[in-house]
């Protein structure tokens, strides 16, 4: 099992690097953990590979462009 403190945490490349306001992620073997950026300490949400590659897909496939 991988600590919270171990994970490699990011942003996306759209976030803006000066203001702290959205989600971050950091993917283990086992699930992809996301994480509100203001609070780093608070729940995660832990996704299975499977659900966060279902997860991506949707996001893409709705957000306008």
């Amino acid at each position: 099992m991988i600590h919270k403190a171990e994970l490699d945490w990011f942003k996306s490349s759209y976030s803006s690097s000066d203001i702290n306001d959205c989600v971050e992620v950091a993917a283990c073997p086992e699930a992809v953990r996301v994480r509100d950026s203001k609070v780093l300490d608070g729940p995660q949400l832990a996704l299975t590979p499977h659900a966060w590659a279902g997860f991506v897909s949707y996001a893409r496939d709705v957000s306008p462009r």
